[in-house]
């Protein structure tokens, strides 16, 4: 046991140890009888030993609890409409999506199409997105293309007489939190789309939320709510984890209001 090891150590230190030298100082710990600690003879038993309970402990700091999806999808219940026209979620469909106004925040509800643009790799290029394109609208810190393979990115619509996102704080790297059942993700605005349509997002993005990502057949046809903080921004945009921590406090801040 430990504290075996301890006292056999500690009496082995004291069988070794040297004179002391006539008018030298008493080494630390070893004062004059009636004047100091225990003298080698005099080592404390195990009983006598602080018991473990009793030596204070640093005081734990506590991580802040992750935004739930039920406490975002409450904070953004209500629908107070920005948009001055409604956008269809495809071609064809009807047009019924608002966008909505919270409390330092824009959102919408609607379904999620994939977004292969930008550098081309291993699942979003030519071959397997037939509407591929090599460029988004918004660049890296390095000028190179958004990778929507590797960035959680949204997509807004293009400015219109429905809604002018740049009106609203809203622009390249705002923040965004994205739900879709359970799960929130965080994610940066990457790419602008049709003016007309809304509901589009990264292959990351839509991977990250557990949605079938092929740009082909993949997708969901509804329920998912983007929520974007304006005046937010990760820097650099193309560092998931800087959206992350910054659209986490976001949200919190956004459930504290409502």
């Amino acid at each position: 046991m430990r504290v075996r090891t301890l006292m056999l150590a500690a009496a082995g230190v004291a069988l070794i140890a040297p004179t002391t030298l006539p008018g030298a100082a008493p080494p630390p710990g070893h004062g004059r009888a009636g004047h100091g600690g225990p003298s080698a003879g005099n080592l404390p038993r195990a009983g006598s030993l602080p018991h473990a309970g009793s030596i204070p402990h640093a005081r734990e700091t506590r991580t802040p609890r992750n935004v739930g999806a039920a406490e975002l999808l409450a904070a953004v219940r209500d629908c107070a409409p920005v948009s001055r026209d409604r956008f269809r979620s495809d071609h064809g469909e009807p047009a019924d999506i608002e966008v909505c106004d919270r409390q330092g925040a824009v959102f919408w509800k609607a379904d999620l199409d994939i977004d292969c643009d930008g550098r081309p790799g291993r699942h979003c290029n030519e071959r397997t997105d037939p509407l591929f394109c090599d460029t988004t609208a918004f660049q890296q810190s390095d000028g190179r293309q958004l990778s929507a393979e590797r960035l959680p990115y949204v997509v807004v619509p293009g400015p219109s007489h429905r809604w002018n996102h740049r009106e609203h704080d809203v622009r390249r790297g705002t923040v965004a939190a994205v739900i879709h059942g359970d799960r929130v993700r965080y994610a940066v605005v990457g790419d602008i789309g049709p003016d007309d349509i809304i509901g589009e997002a990264s292959y990351a993005l839509a991977r990250n939320l557990g949605i079938r990502p092929d740009p082909r057949g993949g997708g969901a046809a509804s329920g998912v709510t983007y929520i974007l903080f304006k005046g937010s921004g990760a820097s650099p945009i193309e560092n998931p984890g800087a959206a992350a921590a910054q659209g986490e406090r976001l949200a919190r801040e956004l459930v504290a209001r409502s």
